[in-house]
């Protein structure tokens, strides 16, 4: 979609006509065509201007950000219920555990994107005038932003990336009903939450979104907002903005190449937290975003000389992973977490108890959804249930450190290789391996395997690549980068898999803990197996049949 352009020589003219029009008019009309060009121009001011210094803004201390001013209606939603639930969501799970200082949670996470969101609109706003940023749109994009994490479980990506997938194995393995959506995520929920946080304020104040410019079609552009815009689609299918609009779909969850606020704030207040050095500067990045045409769509581009900042950024989403956020005992730990929880879930057990606890059930509805938080590994600790001693148990581990042994690590090299057939293997190898000393006997069950992805953001491929860059002599014109532009110290590979080793210790456990967990491995081995069967008979009928 062109970003319609009208020329400084054409808007003089526009001008001046209507001040020779005026000086033409007499009187007593020409009071009347004063206040009626007051009004206009005051209406257009009202509309495009991002000021907002007659509203009573909020003032937060953000230890990444300094002084962050709120509006008043951004205000409001954070004092909901649901959203003060994000105080109690650890916003790097189990880190904390091997990083001391990683404490900090979704709620502060979620001010500092909302921040960061305004601060890329107004940017765009007063470089590009033609772009047509209204108040609403500044409203919609900040509070998309502020909302955006709201659907994270106990432990933030522990639940949807654990607790969710390994509960859909369990119902399976046990032939319970599965009513988990497929490919479960957080932002589904936060979607949710944000309706009841609507519907909440409404009731409280029937015109609350009106009194501050908004309404249902701005509700509808903040869900979207929330989900992200998928840049594939040949037509603009989305309903809260016109197509003209589409850069705006980009600020807090892109799916075009993952440059969004979200990422700019947790990178700075992660390594903030976890004492990791960021090379990544954001707020240089911010100052040189533009809006250009691209292949018939507009979208947020950068200044050509900000390359090297930009792999910096997807660098340091690697460096994080590496030393962070994949940390080998920080898995393990998070892994235990997940244990606990699924041991705990009262929807995996056909009678479910009373004493044990709703949480993969709460996923089906926001007002259980927000009664779920970090908190349920205090409820279950402080438990006296027998259904909760299994839980108990491992979350006990935890605190005294009886975790499983690190064995080692290797880079995986073989491609395409699945989780499965993987671990079919690995298990193959144990059996076979004959010890040195007749006392020990290897037991694949007491030596998991684990895959850790690592990569820049974008799998194998280098995700500078679907990024658009203009030049000081052409700003409105924008292109991918050439490999002459950029370092020829980049990295050719952009992703890697590592396999993991643990010793599982299983000297502190009773016979029939032991004897459940053999039963529950077996049923675990034959569903894999028969997926991996399931994989190689389709892989030969597509060999056949071409």
């Amino acid at each position: 979609m062109q970003i319609h352009k009208t020329t400084l020589s054409d808007l003089r003219k526009n001008l001046q006509d209507l001040k020779k029009t005026y000086e033409e008019i007499e009187e007593p009309e020409k009071q009347q065509s004063w206040e009626i060009i007051t009004n206009e121009l005051q209406d257009i001011l009202k509309k495009y201007s991002l000021d907002f210094s007659k509203e009573q803004m909020k003032i937060f201390n953000d230890p990444i950000h300094g002084h962050i001013a709120l509006h008043p209606l951004l205000v409001k939603i954070t004092d909901t219920p649901q959203f003060q639930r994000l105080r109690h969501i650890k916003q790097l799970g189990g880190k904390y555990l091997v990083y001391p200082g990683a404490s900090h949670n979704r709620f502060e996470h979620s001010l500092g994107v909302a921040y960061l969101a305004g601060c890329l609109v107004k940017t765009l706003h007063d470089n590009q005038p033609e772009l047509r940023i209204t108040k609403q749109d500044f409203m919609c994009v900040q509070i998309a932003g502020l909302c955006h994490d709201l659907g994270h479980g106990p432990f933030s990506h522990v639940f949807d990336g654990l607790v969710i997938p390994k509960a859909k194995t369990m119902k399976k393995i046990r032939g319970l009903p599965d009513d988990i959506p497929e490919k479960w995520k957080h932002e589904q929920m936060s979607v949710l939450m944000f309706d009841d946080i609507v519907k909440s304020l409404k009731t409280e104040n029937e015109n609350v979104l009106k009194e501050h410019g908004l309404d249902d079609k701005d509700v509808t552009f903040i869900k979207e907002l929330i989900k992200g815009a998928k840049d594939s689609v040949a037509e603009w299918t989305y309903e809260g903005r016109a197509e003209d609009k589409s850069f705006l779909y980009e600020i807090v969850a892109n799916k075009q190449n993952g440059i969004d606020v979200d990422k700019w704030d947790y990178f700075a207040r992660d390594c903030h937290h976890l004492g990791i050095r960021n090379s990544f500067d954001h707020q240089r990045l911010l100052k040189f975003a533009r809006v250009c045409d691209v292949n018939g769509r507009n979208h947020i581009c950068f200044r050509d000389k900000e390359a090297d900042n930009v792999y910096d950024m997807f660098r340091t989403r690697y460096t994080l992973h590496r030393q962070a956020y994949q940390h080998k005992i920080c898995n393990i730990i998070e892994e235990m977490f997940a244990e606990a929880l699924i041991l705990a879930d009262r929807d995996l057990h056909e009678g479910k108890p009373e004493d044990m606890l709703k949480i993969s059930e709460a996923i089906k509805t926001a007002e259980e959804y927000s009664k779920l938080t970090d908190e349920i590994f205090e409820q279950i600790s402080s438990s006296n249930a027998d259904n909760l001693k299994k839980s108990r148990n491992i979350l006990n581990k935890i605190v005294r450190r009886k975790l499983p042994k690190f064995v080692g690590e290797a880079h995986l090299t073989e491609k395409n290789k699945s989780k499965e057939h993987l671990t079919e293997t690995w298990k193959a190898a144990v059996q076979k391996y004959k010890p040195t000393d007749p006392t020990v006997s290897l037991n694949a069950e007491e030596l998991p395997v684990y895959v850790v992805d690592l990569d820049h953001g974008m799998k194998d491929k280098n995700p500078i690549e679907s990024v658009y860059f203009y030049s000081k002599r052409n700003p409105n014109q924008a292109s991918t980068i050439k490999d002459y532009q950029l370092s020829s110290f980049l990295p050719k590979k952009f992703n890697e898999e590592l396999v993991r080793v643990y010793y599982r210790r299983t000297d502190d456990q009773t016979v029939e803990d032991k004897m459940e967990e053999k039963e529950e491995m077996k049923k675990k081995e034959e569903e894999e197996k028969k997926k991996l069967e399931e994989t190689k008979k389709s892989q030969r009928h597509v060999t056949e049949t071409s």
